[in-house]
């Protein structure tokens, strides 16, 4: 990797900002090396900003991020492959106390109380390039309105990125996402999926053939996960030896389909770890559900599941080194705009990863692979090659700020406006109504 690959897409990252983009580029930067803030204008003591901190939020409010040609732009750095990896999933930004902020819903988020968060939802769909790494590189990182829901947003999401990706495409989800609305929603895309599914699902089989009295039927066998009675002989099986799990057996049942979805075959992989873990802990078992033309050779497929982790390590470092949720943001457009940013800052990291060197505080062991916290480590005292000292080194797009007088403020006994206050938006789907009989 060099710097003219890193500079050539900070510059097109420029040109589609649009409005108020050098101060939405500095911004930027300034949150890349910045590694503590309490608030948005916090960010404005960086020396890469070079502007007033009033810039930061002015930034937020008047930047237009075009988020369909950001996609393509990050699409073209994929490199050619066999297929390409991709993750799903959604994460709650949880705003209770802000009432005036507009479209708040009820979200899931297990580490609460009750297991629900009173603010806004956001989906991703991110490129994983590598097995066994903390790396998940956003395409699309959108929020879920009141009127969508995570699977749809998610549908949608892989269609728009379909539509300007020509290779081999394998989308790994959880549970969340391993049933039959989500094999309808994708049933026509050109795209694999496997998907974690819960253990008490039920399947079906290839229904018998028609017999000639009455409704053709669209199930055969039951298939419950939970009663092993039901079980088939599965068509392939194997057991192998993995570094990190041990012994392992994989094995495969062709032809089977979900209730609600009798048109779209699946075929059901079930893991088993055969050792118990270091503290004599048996895992249980891993049931998934492969959708798509292809199929992978089944040694594999437990493998690349792994992967899937990768999103939710971005989650995690979006949240607490690119500050995405620290942000009283007034407004949803605000928080897209602000959540915008996210994907684009994480493939400048990932662009650099190789030009920068690797500094590691006291506690921290060394690494080959440095992880996007590593790559966006600055600390006072930059090593020769920090991601501070690179950014310093290649330069910025953004032109330099124009002096202006200071505003007159506000005119004395002027009085603002109470903003409006909003309930939480509850999410609901409508049941279809029951046709009366007419005699």
């Amino acid at each position: 990797m060099n710097c003219e690959a890193l500079q050539t897409f900070r510059q097109e990252v420029h040109k589609l900002l649009t409005k108020a983009k050098d101060a939405t580029f500095e911004l930027m930067d300034a949150v890349m090396t910045t590694r503590q803030a309490s608030s948005l204008a916090e960010f404005s003591l960086s020396p890469i900003f070079r502007r007033q901190y009033p810039s930061t939020y002015e930034a937020i409010e008047d930047c237009r991020p075009q988020r369909n040609q950001l996609m393509q732009l990050c699409i073209k750095q994929i490199p050619v492959q066999e297929y390409i990896v991709f993750g799903i999933d959604h994460t709650p930004w949880p705003r209770p106390d802000a009432k005036t902020l507009k479209d708040r819903t009820y979200e899931h988020q297990g580490k609460t109380q009750n297991g629900v968060a009173i603010g806004q939802g956001y989906s991703t769909i991110a490129w994983l390039p590598e097995e066994q790494s903390s790396w998940a590189l956003p395409l699309r990182h959108e929020r879920i309105t009141s009127w969508e829901s995570p699977m749809s947003k998610a549908a949608w999401q892989l269609k728009q990125v379909l539509k300007h990706c020509s290779q081999k495409v394998l989308v790994l989800l959880d549970r969340e996402y391993g049933n039959a609305k989500w094999v309808l929603a994708t049933a026509k895309l050109e795209a694999d999926c496997v998907m974690r599914i819960r253990s008490n699902t039920c399947l079906w089989g290839i229904p018998p053939a028609y017999s000639g009295h009455g409704r053709p039927r669209k199930h055969g066998d039951s298939f419950q996960l939970t009663n092993l009675e039901n079980w088939t002989p599965p068509n392939s099986s194997l057991e192998l030896d993995t570094s990190k799990s041990g012994r392992v057996r994989v094995r495969m049942w062709k032809d089977l389909h979900f209730s609600k979805a009798a048109d779209c075959a699946v075929n059901l992989i079930l893991v088993e770890r055969l050792e118990p873990t270091g503290s004599g802990r048996i895992m249980p078992p891993l049931w998934l559900v492969w959708t798509g033309e292809r199929t992978m050779p089944l040694e594999e497929i437990w493998d690349q599941y792994l992967r899937r982790f990768g999103i939710e390590h971005w989650y995690r470092f979006a949240k607490q080194r690119l500050h995405w949720t620290m942000p009283s943001l007034k407004t949803p457009e605000q928080s897209e705009r602000w959540s915008d940013l996210m994907p684009v800052m994480t493939w400048q990291l990932w662009l650099a990863r190789d030009l920068v060197t690797q500094y590691r505080l006291p506690w921290q062991s060394v690494t080959l692979n440095l992880s996007p916290g590593r790559v966006a480590q600055c600390v006072a005292g930059h090593p020769p090659r920090s991601m501070f000292s690179l950014l310093v080194q290649i330069g910025t797009p953004a032109s330099a700020p124009k002096q202006r007088g200071k505003s007159n403020g506000r005119i004395i006994g002027f009085k603002c406006t109470p903003r409006t206050r909003y309930p939480v938006a509850k999410k609901t789907y409508s049941q279809p109504k029951k046709q009366q009989q007419t005699a």
